[in-house]
């Protein structure tokens, strides 16, 4: 198992991140981008903190970001909910 070299001083861990082209749902990024900008963390950062509370069984956000994120899903129109994942088709669009 490899652990992640630990800063004594101040509790942190050094890692080595990678950069990925992830594809994603538009919506769903529009929300997440606007959540990171609210939180002012990167969109990188806030996802990995999102997995390891998800690998944990453990709940990301408190009431306040949940309510922030209500706001996101309103403005972005996003309507999709947990039960439609790994249930989403791709749009096939139309190529020049």
């Amino acid at each position: 198992m490899r652990k992640t070299a630990m800063s004594g001083e101040t509790g942190k861990h050094t890692v080595e991140r990678v950069q990925t082209g992830v594809r994603i749902e538009r919506r769903i990024l529009k929300v997440t981008k606007g959540l990171a900008e609210y939180l002012d963390m990167s969109l990188g950062d806030l996802l990995e903190g999102v997995l390891l509370h998800a690998f944990e069984g453990e709940a990301p956000f408190g009431a306040q970001t949940l309510e922030r994120i209500k706001i996101l899903r309103g403005l972005y129109e996003l309507d999709l909910t947990a039960a439609d994942a790994h249930q989403l088709d791709e749009a096939r669009t139309a190529r020049k």
